[in-house]
């Protein structure tokens, strides 16, 4: 996330150790004072306009965390039953409160393999009102798997010597269900990392344009990042027609449905965000439709030889002329035009009564009435029919090269998703509503992300990351998913920021919130990006330790 996302995706380098600790409750204590204070407490929390957990209760289960980790039995039960007390307080608050699913984006690190972190991290999140929680599970090159049940493209995020049959993705599922939050693994999709693009054996599989460039060789704006969450320097797309790529994300996939969690997230189903000028898409030079694979199917989406041959110059040239077009027409002569997938032929001209009776009478006119013999002078030959219109080819040309590109993107995600939905397990799509537009005259919002030909059955995860300082960018967004997303879709609106505060040149969560609920009632599920953001010492220390 799709900051989504993406995602941004590099999830803030801006944290420092938190450094409190407090004394371990004693066994009898928790014996003798805790279980009944559990029992008998009233619910706090839940009660807040979003459902968050009152300071109390927080204290109280961070107290119990802590004694729990001394292993004694009495302190993990008391933990345990105020870890199911509070899910279910957030269980029937969030069934009355809007919204009735509220999200976060979040990213572990390898220091969350430390005894009792991942329960700290997810009682944050609890704490703070939320219900489901995406976890991200393959992203910058790397994914959630233990070292020694990995056999992907990738390597683990968990490298440490020691920890190679640690599995964190499945811990933190288990985790997450104990507390009542859905968990959900967020992965990038066409966006395959670094680590990727550095394998000799995959240098096929990588997206290539025009200029044969690969998307970690074009050039990128180091600014992107605040805006559109895209980490420069680590994007390194695939060509979606590739088969190699296919076949590992296939693995990759099917590996991390073995974890069984309770949704997946597909992030980057497009193409990169170009800069400048090559943020919108003119020419054909300017597509992802240069690899191998990518060439051969479009090539064959070609009807007869003519059209074959003419896209090979299309693309070799980026444009024909009249020279192209008279040169395939007098290479395969017996056909009549070039022709591909989605081009209708000319319409050959039918006899009619009227032009039959003409041809009659230019018939008896060619004859002398008095012999009624054929006149001396011979028959006009036969005109030689007109070339197909450039122009026209050229914009055929064109409109056949955006549509092959999207048609990519949809196969890519057709494939990703079929593990998980054999499995039972809910899908959902991460995209930017604004990336599927079409800009001027004949161009393409470079990413060409086709998400409004999304599958319906999909999840529709709309990453409304504007930043102008107020609703007046962000709200429009969600609109524009309602007003283009297929009927019945369900369609999860991701916001960035923090509550209470605005954050980035976006208001805070809650005037957010408030405004799409406004502007769009029928929304009832929201998801907030991401921890990082709204703990952002507590992310830095994670991120920076060592084990």
């Amino acid at each position: 996330m799709k900051i989504a996302p993406t995602r941004i995706a590099n999830f803030q380098h801006q944290r420092r150790f938190l450094s409190a600790v407090t004394a371990v409750l004693t066994s009898s204590f928790i014996s003798q004072l805790v279980w009944p204070f559990i029992e008998t407490q009233p619910a706090f929390g839940a009660t807040s306009a979003y459902c968050q957990l009152s300071k109390e209760q927080v204290n109280q289960k961070e107290d119990l965390r802590r004694a729990a980790l001394s292993g004694k039995r009495e302190s993990q039960q008391a933990y345990f039953a105020v870890l199911s007390k509070h899910a279910r307080e957030i269980a029937q608050c969030r069934q009355r409160t809007w919204p009735g699913t509220q999200a976060m984006w979040l990213r572990l690190y390898p220091c969350d393999v430390r005894p009792g972190e991942i329960d700290r991290v997810l009682d944050k999140v609890v704490n703070k009102g939320y219900n489901q929680v995406y976890i991200e599970t393959f992203y910058d090159g790397q994914v959630l798997l233990p070292v020694a049940d990995n056999p992907t493209a990738w390597p683990s995020v968990v490298r440490n010597r020691g920890y190679e049959k640690y599995d964190l993705l499945e811990k933190a599922i288990a985790k997450g269900k104990q507390r009542g939050l859905k968990v959900y693994a967020w992965l990038f999709t066409m966006n395959f990392g670094y680590t990727y693009s550095q394998r000799p054996d995959r240098q096929q599989a990588l997206a290539i344009n025009g200029k044969n460039q690969t998307t970690l060789t074009v050039v990128q704006d180091p600014g992107i990042n605040d805006e559109f969450a895209e980490v420069p320097g680590n994007q390194a797309f695939i060509d979606p027609y590739s088969p190699q790529a296919r076949q590992d994300y296939s693995l990759l996939v099917n590996q991390i449905v073995k974890r069984k969690p309770q949704g997946m997230l597909f992030d980057y189903i497009r193409y990169l965000r170009g800069v400048g000028p090559a943020s919108v898409a003119t020419k054909v030079q300017d597509l992802w439709i240069y690899g191998p694979a990518s060439q051969q199917v479009l090539l064959q989406r070609a009807n007869n030889q003519q059209g074959r041959d003419l896209i090979q110059r299309y693309l070799t040239k980026g444009f024909i002329n009249p020279n192209d077009v008279q040169a395939v027409v007098k290479q395969y002569p017996t056909e009549k035009e070039p022709l591909w997938q989605g081009r209708t032929p000319r319409p050959i001209p039918i006899a009619t009564p009227a032009s039959r009776r003409e041809n009659a009478v230019s018939r008896s006119a060619s004859t002398t009435p008095a012999t009624n013999k054929p006149n001396a002078a011979r028959p006009t030959p036969k005109p030689t029919p007109p070339l197909p219109d450039t122009g026209i080819l050229q914009k055929d040309l064109w409109t056949l090269s955006v549509a092959h590109a999207v048609q990519g993107i949809l196969d890519f995600l057709g494939i990703a998703i079929q593990p998980a939905q054999r499995m039972g397990i809910p899908v959902g799509a991460v995209f930017f509503p604004n990336g599927n537009q079409t800009i001027n005259q004949g161009g393409f919002d470079s990413r060409l992300q086709p998400w409004d030909k999304f599958p319906a059955a999909v999840e529709f995860h709309a990453m409304s990351y504007g930043n102008c300082g107020d609703v007046s960018c962000i709200v429009p967004q969600v609109q524009r998913t309602v007003s283009l997303a297929p009927a019945g879709a369900k369609i999860i609106p991701a916001i960035a920021g923090d509550w209470g505060k605005p954050l980035k040149n976006r208001p805070s969560l809650e005037i957010q919130m408030q405004a799409i609920r406004s502007a769009t009632p029928q929304i009832n599920a929201v998801s907030h990006f991401a921890f990082g953001w709204q703990e952002p010492e507590d992310e830095r220390a994670r991120q920076t330790c060592r084990l």
